[in-house]
């Protein structure tokens, strides 16, 4: 509270909380003066769209028979964006509060795509149909408003210059009585202002389904970003296979071959040998790293055999048991695959389990993947563990991650891949491998 013990009053954000003003605050604010200006340029812009809907619905008649009248049609149609993208503007002269652009991008260029894209929005004909009440209805409606006040003032602050065969006192007087009047009809101007700009809003604001048809997009995007990283990965993955690993293979042999010529227990044995070793670990690494970008193994024989391989490489035993009617897609596979290895990798360093366990099945059209392990549990997602990448490897595919890990153990990671009607694991192909490893 102020120092005169009266609440003092919160940010006025738009036309209609200005009305809620006390009577001098509110004449001595900009919204009254706002709301002229949103009215005048409602009724003009109004005018303007109903002659032009009026041009080009006459020249899209006219010249029917030719290309030109569709496209006049097809810019008929398309006003409504323009008429939007003013409205939107204009209204922030009565509402603070941007009204955000609801139409999704256009990733393709070109015209065409360009219309394609945009015939198909529910919010451009949502747009059509609002330009179609500014100039049927709401312009007019701004007219009277507008034109009432003009009249107002005109006939009585203007009265001593236009009313010559009346005493000057009367003219005064009518002069005089003017001033509350025009002030009183603040308020109704601004009403209408903010009920009209609140029709718009709530034509023009984006819906669910805008934002359900961006969010596709992106996830459409998305998935296309990755489809494209996949490709490169396989890329690294053949060029590291082909070539720097068969020439480190060439080398341990050339290697071997020169130290079975030279004399036992010579000097340069010892720097053949330590070579040998180095070219040794260096192929073990170039392996690692060809089965962290793209195990070869997932591609030729399937999710089945790649997890055996990542168990192989664990150092704790890992039971696998997978049941699918055959090779899935290369999207699913992949997804499955970095999750099983992400997870295992997840074990080893941070549970200190005994065992570990993967299981894969499909059930209901879904790849369901569970990665268990007798560990000591209480795995935190938001702790850097690898977990919040896996979920997002995974929503690519529209896949869900669902973590059980209670302090003590168990920790169950099960994760759920839709399959699409023609996966090739429903297609009758042959049932994929069964394994399973103890060390």
């Amino acid at each position: 509270m102020n120092r005169a013990g009266t609440v003092p009053h919160m940010p006025v954000r738009n036309a209609l909380e200005a009305l809620t003003l006390r009577p001098t605050v509110f004449l001595r604010s900009a919204w009254p003066w706002r709301s002229l200006v949103y009215l005048g340029g409602g009724a003009m812009l109004g005018c303007v769209t109903m002659l032009c809907v009026v041009v080009l619905v006459l020249a899209g008649a006219l010249l029917s028979i030719v290309a030109i009248g569709l496209a006049a049609y097809v810019a008929t149609v398309l006003s409504g964006i323009v008429v939007a993208r003013m409205e939107r503007r204009r209204m922030r002269l009565v509402d603070d509060d941007t009204l955000p652009d609801p139409h999704r991008p256009v990733l393709r260029p070109g015209v065409r795509a360009w219309l394609s894209v945009r015939l198909r929005e529910q919010v451009t004909w949502r747009e059509l149909g609002y330009a179609m009440l500014s100039a049927s209805l709401l312009c007019w409606m701004d007219s009277l408003v507008i034109g009432g006040v003009v009249y107002e003032v005109m006939t009585t602050l203007g009265a001593p210059f236009y009313m010559h065969d009346e005493p000057m006192s009367s003219r005064l007087a009518l002069a005089a009585a003017g001033i509350p009047l025009t002030l009183v009809l603040a308020w109704p101007v601004t009403a209408w202002a903010g009920a009209r700009a609140a029709m718009a809003r709530a034509i023009l604001a984006p819906r669910a389904h805008d934002a359900n048809e961006k969010l596709i997009e992106v996830t459409r995007s998305r998935a296309r970003l990755v489809d494209a990283f996949e490709v490169e990965r396989r890329r690294i993955e053949r060029d590291l296979h082909d070539g720097a690993q068969q020439r480190l293979v060439a080398m341990r042999l050339q290697l071997g071959m020169a130290r079975l010529e030279m004399p036992p227990d010579s000097p340069a044995e010892k720097y053949v040998l330590e070579a040998e070793n180095l070219a040794k670990q260096a192929l073990t690494e170039i392996r690692e790293l060809i089965r962290g970008v793209h195990p070869k193994v997932l591609t030729d024989r399937g999710l089945p055999a790649a997890a055996g391989e990542v168990a192989s490489t664990a150092p704790l035993p890992v039971h696998l048991k997978f049941s699918l009617p055959g090779r899935l897609s290369s999207a699913v596979e992949v997804a499955a695959y970095f999750v099983i290895a992400e997870a295992l990798t997840n074990v080893t360093k941070h549970s200190g389990a005994a065992h570990a366990a993967v299981n894969g099945r499909v059930e209901e059209g879904r790849l369901v993947v569970e990665i268990c392990d007798d560990g000591r549990g209480g795995a935190d997602p938001a702790a850097g563990s690898g977990l919040l990448g896996l979920a997002d490897r995974v929503a690519v595919v529209d896949g869900t991650v669902a973590l059980a890990s209670p302090p003590g153990g168990p920790t169950t990671l099960r994760v759920e891949i839709p399959l699409s009607p023609d996966e090739p694991a429903l297609s009758g192909s042959p049932p994929a491998a069964r394994g399973a490893r103890a060390p």
